[in-house]
């Protein structure tokens, strides 16, 4: 089982940025989709960026041109920058892996944008 630790969350004002890590255990972190996942108060888990092992991104079309997802595949850890923050970006933000049929949830990091 592939454990994610997700740290970098906060409170911060509109327009502030946000850098979010998640670092996995084991060693399929460099052939995983990493993705990173969000979820408001009475709202479904949505996905705001992912990452292929090839380093192909996608993003929700919410935070484009804001996001920036990347990995570093030496340190198995995923990365979001988030920046020009909005109060509608507050959430839980989760990571996830997939690769060889497994996939694995983070705990969750609260981030929180006041206006």
């Amino acid at each position: 089982q592939v454990q994610l630790v997700e740290s970098g969350g906060g409170l911060v004002q509109a327009g502030g940025s946000l850098r979010l890590s998640c670092a996995a255990s084991g060693s399929i972190f460099s052939i995983a989709v990493m993705g990173w996942y969000r979820q408001a108060p009475g709202k479904q888990r949505e996905l705001v960026a992912l990452v292929t092992s090839g380093g192909s991104t996608n993003y929700a079309d919410s935070v484009k041109g804001r996001f920036t997802i990347s990995r570093d595949n030496a340190k198995n850890t995923v990365y979001l920058q988030m920046n020009s923050l909005k109060p509608e970006d507050t959430a839980v933000y989760y990571c996830n892996l997939k690769a060889l049929g497994v996939q694995s949830w983070g705990q969750g990091t609260q981030v929180t944008i006041s206006s």
